[in-house]
């Protein structure tokens, strides 16, 4: 009987190292599993879809832009990865960040607050000798000093464009408030007190609206606010909003794609800037509502409890409704790119029909999807690190500069037949 026993227990012991070789290669072929589907490694490259009407100016764009046609390439151990590529510009900006050089305005409004924004001058001649300014709205809480603004102005300078970057209202963190409110989503008095600035400074010159995140909210709503805001508008651009903030607000209470948990840390960030102010907005603010912000974990309730206040709206639906630039894209007839990412964690896949419409219904409007790249991320790169441009810089001003030299080769078709009919 003992040497049966002892006969299953040495044959027992033999297969032990096989069945532990066998969990191990279970274990890393799970982690390897997980770390494929997280990072999206199997997920190919492709070009943007884009959405537009065939018009003489989306044709050509089509032929001399050809960041719009071909393949959109992130790095390929993690830029396939929307929450990497949101991450890393949300912790990084951007990878070796230029440091440009301008000088800060500030301009008292009515009710006493102060705007603020930065000036920078171009580097050298624009490609077809125009005086060009970029006026650029950035993100939630964003001014000029963040690294992905500073990237794309540095990078703009060198192409010959001047560039204006608003500081949001309460953003800076070395300058106080002096009127008891902060930005909001869509409030664009800022921003107008900005462009008229620069109106009145180059009044020759031609303007680029460029938004990013909310600031393309508020870019897009300000140029349909009225006509008179698009004279001499180049062109409009706006990048990673989500047209609809009522909408929006409702997906970021979602789970999916780790939106409630984005929206947790926007919250906190948000937060944390209007406690630093909570002294200058006592005005309008009151302790029960300062009460209600520190207890807030979402944006939706921090603008329930304070920011809706600061222009007296009733209700947080008004606030949103009102606010929105959905309301007002319809109006807007300068050349407008609208571009968004699928892989976009902070924007629903549902809110990107806003764009695609409208693209559908205006000659105007140029609607680009790329399927990575996530929020304000459209890192470039070959294996693991970024270049210190980006896919975004680089469009922007592509098609801001296919777009004036189509308008100039117009103007030459015109004057050569009007000269023409006089000969």
């Amino acid at each position: 009987m003992s040497t049966l026993e002892d006969t299953d227990v040495s044959t027992l012991g033999s297969e032990l190292p096989a069945i532990f070789d066998g969990v191990k290669l279970a274990a890393v072929a799970a982690v390897l599993y997980v770390i494929v589907r997280c990072l999206n490694l199997t997920s190919p490259t492709a070009p943007p879809d884009l959405t537009h009407q065939d018009t003489d100016l989306s044709r050509y764009l089509l032929k001399t832009c050809p960041l719009l046609t071909k393949e959109y390439i992130p790095p390929l151990l993690w830029g396939k990865s929307g929450h990497l590529q949101t991450l890393l510009y949300g912790q990084m900006g951007r990878v070796s960040t230029p440091t440009p050089r301008g000088h800060r305005k500030l301009l008292p409004m009515l009710d006493g607050a102060v705007v603020t924004f930065d000036l920078f001058e171009p580097l050298g001649d624009h490609s077809t000798g125009d005086d060009i300014t970029m006026v650029i709205c950035p993100g939630i809480c964003n001014h000029s000093e963040q690294n992905y603004i500073r990237t794309f102005v540095d990078y703009s300078q060198r192409q010959g464009y001047r560039c204006a970057v608003l500081n949001h209202l309460g953003a800076l963190p070395d300058l106080e408030l002096t009127a008891p409110r902060m930005f909001t989503i869509g409030c664009t008095w800022e921003f107008a007190s900005m462009v008229s600035s620069i109106r009145r400074l180059y009044p020759q010159t031609l303007l680029v609206g460029v938004g990013f995140s909310l600031g393309g909210n508020i870019v897009c709503k300000y140029m349909g606010e009225n006509p008179s805001n698009q004279e001499r508008v180049l062109c409009c651009v706006s990048v990673c909003q989500g047209y609809n903030a009522l909408r929006a607000q409702e997906t970021f209470l979602q789970w999916d794609q780790g939106r409630r948990l984005y929206n947790f840390l926007l919250a906190g960030r948000l937060k944390k800037l209007i406690l630093s102010h909570r002294n200058s907005l006592l005005g309008r603010v009151t302790d029960s509502d300062l009460n209600r912000l520190c207890a807030a974990t979402s944006l939706m309730q921090i603008d329930d409890s304070v920011i809706r206040k600061f222009h007296g709206y009733s209700s947080l639906k008004e606030y949103y409704e009102t606010e929105s630039c959905v309301q007002y894209m319809h109006n807007v007839s300068v050349p407008l790119l609208l571009v968004n990412s699928s892989d976009d964690p902070l924007v629903h896949q549902s809110l990107l029909n806003i764009p695609q419409t409208l693209a559908e219904k205006s000659p105007s409007v140029l609607f680009v999807l790329t399927r990575h790249g996530g929020h304000l991320g459209f890192f470039e790169g070959d294996v693991l690190f970024p270049e210190p441009l980006t896919w975004m810089d680089k469009v922007i001003v592509e098609y801001t500069d296919r777009k004036r030299e189509k308008n100039k080769q117009l103007k030459r078709e015109k004057q050569t037949t009007e000269e023409k009919k006089t000969n």
